[in-house]
């Protein structure tokens, strides 16, 4: 009874994956109502987009959007990791979401829009959309035999990195999205842009990364045989190479903050090289180090100073560079005063308080560095709106973003291996289930948890960390 109505379901699930595939594969192609298909009438030359308001219809299509892209997508990418039985609904909940707010963004009646990236872009999102969709009906159907056992494995990894790249394409489309509904960073004002979205973006990734191997990263971290910073470093490194040869037009004149940006990318590559040189200890095992805090530190100091044309672009580039300052100097007092050069302080994988306060400085650092284009801080200071306010709305936004990060975390923790590994001689310990259900040796609750994880995984697909569904398999064996 219990294979029967697996396959049914099985069948069941492929067919609705089907019938998606379907319509994502019939996407009108010669559509006008989102722009970047044709100038409009209404358009006046020049302009980005029309005189009108924005429907109802567009601003539904944005929130479904937000809902599909922002919210369920990411939420079954962690359930995938996990293993999960939820895994499929929510993602095809977010896919049905997905294509019908494509179709209202193409339908609306209002605002129209001259060529655009947003609408350009949207069509590589959708097309890594129905490739994900794709992966995941030929995975359903479990077939392991013969030719399909090498192709499975191709469609795991490829089922896997594009859902994991994901969050990253739609953070992009929407940032798109919001440069397109406001007609900024055209012409002049594309460079400008650029590094403002690039640079808050990347502060928000290293916060957010932070914050994953503070919480479920440490297992993985110490299996890597390097430091934190370490990682940091490289990066850091990378990245102040690429601004040294990039922030001015080399055989031109030096103008506006050419040299302060330059300089900063030399500082950038110096410090991240010092920082590899500091990741290791003489017998070669990991070590902490204060590089990557310090170069945070220096680079708030610097943006702290940087003119401005606006009063209000000023004191918000103030209110950033002491956000990153704090942000720096907190993660050295943090790695030197309450880990002392240790990964971790917890033995049940819990971070202490204080570990939360750099990586959360990190997202409002980048919200508020994303925040402070000069088209914003114009239309702000237009509006009569104080820096005070501007900045405790981007500090919420941040709150937001830290509060969604978090629960996702909490997700996989709850669903998977603890997330730091014990200590040498002490048997690992067993992890957690939702609902807080007490841990049990009853062969009842073992059967139970055995059937709901069963169908989940096959012999080619092992768990990206040690599960519950592993302890379980080895204690029956």
């Amino acid at each position: 009874m219990a294979t029967r109505g697996t396959v049914k379901s099985r069948v069941m699930s492929s067919q609705t994956f089907g019938i998606i595939t379907a319509i994502m594969f019939s996407f009108p192609r010669d559509v006008t109502g989102h722009g970047g298909h044709g100038m409009s009438e209404k358009i006046v030359q020049g302009e980005a987009a029309s005189s009108d308001p924005m429907d109802s219809i567009l601003w539904i299509h944005i929130l479904l959007m937000m809902l599909s892209f922002g919210i369920i997508f990411p939420t079954g990418m962690v359930l995938g990791m996990t293993k999960n039985r939820f895994h499929v609904p929510v993602q095809v909940t977010g896919t049905v979401i997905a294509i019908l707010a494509y179709f209202l963004g193409h339908l609306h009646k209002g605002k129209e829009f001259a060529s655009n990236v947003h609408a350009d872009f949207a069509n590589w999102l959708m097309l890594m959309l129905a490739v994900q969709v794709t992966f995941g009906i030929y995975l359903k159907f479990h077939i392991t035999k013969g030719f399909h056992g090498k192709i499975r494995k191709v469609a795991v990894y490829g089922h896997g990195i594009v859902g994991k790249a994901m969050p990253v394409v739609a953070w992009t489309q929407m940032l798109f999205g919001g440069i397109t509904a406001l007609g900024f960073c055209r012409d002049d004002h594309l460079g400008q842009c650029l590094a403002h979205f690039i640079m808050g973006s990347a502060f928000i990734a290293y916060g957010i990364l932070l914050t994953v191997v503070m919480l479920v990263g440490q297992h993985w971290l110490k299996r890597t045989g390097r430091s934190q910073e370490f990682f940091d470093s490289m990066v850091i490194a990378a990245w102040g190479c690429v601004n040294t040869f990039t922030e001015h037009r080399w055989g031109g004149a030096w103008v506006a903050n050419d040299i302060q940006h330059t300089t900063m990318g030399v500082i950038w590559w110096a410090a991240g090289l010092a920082g590899v040189w500091l990741s290791r200890k003489r017998d070669g095992s990991p070590k902490r180090n204060f590089i990557p805090g310090f170069v945070i530190f220096m680079t708030g100091w610097a943006m702290s100073g940087h003119p401005q044309h606006l009063p209000l672009s000023t004191m918000v580039h103030t209110v950033f560079g002491y956000t990153l300052m704090a942000a720096g100097l907190t993660r050295i007092v943090e790695i030197a005063f309450v880990l002392k050069d240790q990964h971790t302080i917890s033995e049940d994988g819990e971070a202490n308080s204080f570990q939360y306060i750099p990586a959360f400085l990190l997202y409002a650092s980048g919200f508020l560095f994303m925040g402070a284009t000069e088209e914003q801080m114009q239309l702000i200071s237009d509006a009569g709106i104080t820096h005070v306010s501007y900045v405790l709305v981007l500090y919420s936004f941040s709150f937001i973003i830290f509060l969604f990060t978090n629960m996702l975390l909490h997700l996989y923790a709850v669903n998977s291996a603890p997330a730091v590994p014990p200590k040498d001689g002490e048997a690992p310990a067993r992890a957690p289930r939702m609902g807080n259900h007490s841990h049990s040796d009853s062969r009842q609750i073992r059967d139970a948890e055995e059937f709901e994880l069963a169908g989940l995984m096959s012999d080619d697909e092992p768990p990206e960390t040690p599960s519950v569904y592993g302890k379980i398999e080895g204690r029956v064996e």
